[in-house]
């Protein structure tokens, strides 16, 4: 039986996919409050109808938000997004990815939180995967400081189900497109693609072009969340007992999805090419048999059907500001975003 969450803090709700998600708790009647420090979001995202507050995940004033607003479920989306940025300053994605996390755990603790959705990321826990597409119990072998970090707060989790009874499920995000997303950046290379289509500009291919990726559109990654929410969850017994994979276990290659946004956007552009990128993966395949086993949670969509939503959205947004910036001239299929 499903059970839904009365009060919901969506934190990173400022943000791409938590803004997504802070729709559907509220379409269900939650009450919701957004959480974001706006480094990344924007406000804009915030639905009208939740309750905005400006805070880092580390500011002592979050224990007075958990306790003045009675809070049954956290689905937890706020990080420091970019591999980029953790290998360069390591210290800094572990301040907001595992020192944040740890604060805000605790606070959800302090306040009787029935349960914590974790999003964690499948593009970054099992590296360079020898069997796709990747089941949960593969090797996890993240190979940058941002994925040892969202292993870590799954290891943390598992502690805090174990020892302390808080309930949680962790979503391994394949990578995930639509509505919102933003062409600048590292891992939005739908919306990089698309913006830049339909401006008549050129995209640029990294190495060969043969880089694989499991694309999952956004209405279903919100689908999972509030599954995840809702489901009775199975007794913490290992980590893949509660991250499920959230993809659609079909690999899309650079060319390919450059190929199927030419046209559906009606327009064909030039390929730069480019050297390829130091460490990139070059599959990454996620297996959800076990989310659909756990949760119920299917994809719905094909990647057709998410990209000609996504293209629409983003000319409809270019015809509503057609002087404003399409995004760099370049993107490589990267890693899932958290947010």
């Amino acid at each position: 039986m499903s059970e839904k969450p009365e009060r919901v803090l969506v934190t990173g709700g400022a943000g791409f996919i938590g803004s997504h998600v802070a729709d559907r708790f509220l379409e269900a009647g939650c009450e919701v409050t957004v959480l974001d420090d706006l480094s990344t979001g924007k406000r804009e995202n915030v639905p009208a109808a939740a309750h905005f507050v400006e805070m880092d995940l580390n500011d002592p004033d979050l224990a007075d938000l958990f306790a003045e607003s009675g809070f049954d479920l956290v689905d937890h989306h706020a990080a420091q997004i970019d591999v980029r940025v953790s290998v360069a300053d390591p210290v800094r994605d572990a301040r907001s990815n595992i020192l944040g996390l740890l604060n805000l755990l605790e606070c959800a603790l302090a306040s009787r939180v029935r349960r914590v959705v974790y999003i964690s990321s499948g593009g970054v826990l099992y590296g360079e995967a020898e069997r796709l597409p990747i089941p949960e119990a593969s090797p996890l072998e993240p190979l940058s400081p941002y994925g040892v970090a969202k292993l870590a707060g799954e290891l943390y989790l598992h502690y805090y189900a174990v020892v302390r009874g808080l309930a949680y499920g962790a979503l391994r995000y394949g990578n995930v497109y639509g509505p919102r997303q933003s062409p600048h950046g590292e891992a939005g290379v739908v919306a990089i693609f698309g913006s830049r289509i339909l401006a008549g500009e050129p995209i640029t291919i990294f190495g060969d072009g043969e880089q694989e990726r499991d694309y999952v559109y956004i209405a279903d990654v919100v689908e999972a969340n509030w599954l995840a929410a809702t489901r009775p969850l199975p007794s913490p017994d290992g980590l893949e007992s509660r991250g499920w994979n959230i993809g659609t276990g079909q690999g899309t290659s650079v060319n390919v999805l450059a190929d199927r946004i030419m046209a559906i956007a009606g327009r064909e552009v030039e390929r730069r090419p480019a050297a390829e990128r130091p460490g990139e993966l070059r599959r990454s395949v996620l297996d959800p048999s076990r989310a659909a086993a756990a949760l119920g949670w299917r994809p719905a969509h094909s990647l057709d059907q998410g990209l000609r939503k996504t293209i629409a959205w983003i000319d409809g947004e270019r015809q509503a500001a057609p002087a404003a910036p399409a995004g760099p001239a370049s993107a490589a299929p990267a890693t899932p975003a958290a947010r």
